[in-house]
């Protein structure tokens, strides 16, 4: 397989074939207001290939990273909420087909961050972002569970619904920072055959990100997949949207045979800008789904008569 097939996160299916192992990379991204299309392209294009240099298969960029590439349409204003999501949204293409130029250029797979799209098929505007495979092809997932700013500020809605990924890395999942927070949600991804859960976060308080990354180790334990949390990082004064930025990069595993102890493959800093980059090793993975010490992917259905009598 070369590019994406994108399914419902539906029933029970067995993963995409893929490798043993594979390397990945988790950006700590650092919010900037760019000059131009050409800076953002320029900017993107620099990290990527400092990912690549390390190693990478896999990139992912952090919830609502695309913010910046709005502040470039006519339509963004200062301190105006409403216009945050227009400005994105008639970026959305660009945002994408930039994307797009730089996975066949660096023969990458990557997330790209998400940013606000009015789709027609939705009420509301959703929180969207793209999974490209190196031949620039693409698939969307959107976020499902918003936040107290999505619903109460920003009139931010939930998008389509739960996709998984089969691609040439094996099948991916995607859970946009709060969705994460919700086991159902990754429950229907690792069911439908996922071994690779993509976290993009985006938390303005220390509070707000320990709470996405305790999601993400929770749901590495219970899915036993591998999950893989992208923050923004640092102040951006220009926008309402994102302008406190908390986080650190991180990639985790279930803590079982093979796999670290504490169940945390990779940390990067708080607040620290950069890549946070490991091997992810999907043989031992799929050891411990079929012979684990635990067995928590196949016994979950257990939990409905669990202590009935």
């Amino acid at each position: 397989m070369t590019g994406i097939t994108a399914r419902p996160a539906r029933g029970r299916s067995a993963p995409a074939p893929g490798p043993d192992r594979i390397t990945v990379a988790a950006a700590a991204w650092p919010v900037a207001r760019p000059d131009s299309l050409q800076a953002l392209e320029a900017r993107l294009d620099q990290w990527l290939g400092q990912a690549v240099a390390g190693g990478a298969e896999l990139a992912v960029f952090p919830e609502y990273g695309g913010i910046e590439a709005g502040v470039l349409s006519p339509r963004w204003r200062p301190g105006d909420l409403a216009a945050d999501i227009d400005a994105a949204s008639d970026m959305a293409g660009v945002w994408l087909d930039l994307h797009r130029r730089l996975a066949r250029h660096h023969r990458i797979h990557l997330l790209t961050g998400s940013l606000p799209v009015r789709d027609p098929a939705h009420d509301l505007p959703v929180n969207r972002c793209w999974l490209v495979a190196p031949d620039g092809s693409a698939a969307h997932q959107d976020k499902r569970m918003m936040t107290r700013f999505e619903r109460e500020s920003w009139g931010i809605g939930p998008g389509d619904a739960r996709r998984v990924f089969d691609t040439a890395l094996g099948t991916i999942g995607i859970a946009i920072c709060y969705d994460a927070e919700f086991p159902l949600e990754v429950r229907d991804m690792v069911a439908a055959g996922a071994g690779i859960l993509l976290v993009p976060s985006c938390t303005d308080s220390t509070a707000g990100y320990h709470r996405v990354r305790v999601a993400a180790r929770a749901r590495a334990l219970e899915g036993q997949c591998f999950v893989i949390q992208s923050p923004t990082v640092g102040t951006a004064d220009w926008s309402e949207a994102v302008d406190v930025n908390r986080g650190a990069a991180g990639i985790f595993a279930p803590p079982d045979r093979g796999l670290p102890d504490d169940g945390v493959v990779a940390q990067g800093g708080l607040d620290q800008p950069g890549w946070t980059i490991a091997t992810l090793d999907l043989g031992a993975l799929r050891r411990v789904r079929a012979d684990g010490q635990v067995l928590p992917l196949r016994h979950w259905d257990e939990q409905a008569s669990a202590g009935r009598a």
